[in-house]
């Protein structure tokens, strides 16, 4: 690996926090809109056990995504990105050897 691949200044750490966290939040925000759309329109045991499902699967995903270790950050916010929680100008101020590898990851 390359050092800038390994090291993060302090700034780099704060805009990646910052970005990190925004994107959490958006995530969870929206889940929890669909959570209480799909919960309003509960009739019967079968959409209760539906929508644990639906849960517990979004847990699994979330948790596992939302890793926050700067070995993997760069891979995480490239998906971020593709998913649409975050957008590369959030992460303005990083390296711009980071910035080019979210960016290229983003597309793939």
């Amino acid at each position: 690996m390359q050092a800038s691949e390994t090291e993060w200044t302090d700034i780099e750490k704060k805009i990646a926090r910052t970005a990190f966290e925004q994107a959490y939040k958006r995530e969870i925000d929206a889940l929890l809109k669909q959570v209480q759309k799909e919960a309003s329109t509960l009739v019967d045991l079968n959409d209760i056990w539906r929508l644990h499902d639906f849960l517990s699967a979004k847990r699994h995903e979330i948790e596992g995504k939302y890793d926050y270790q700067y070995s993997v950050l760069l891979f995480i916010f490239a998906e971020l990105i593709k998913e649409g929680w975050l957008s590369l100008n959030e992460l303005k101020g990083l390296d711009q050897d980071k910035l080019s590898k979210v960016a290229v990851l983003s597309r793939m």
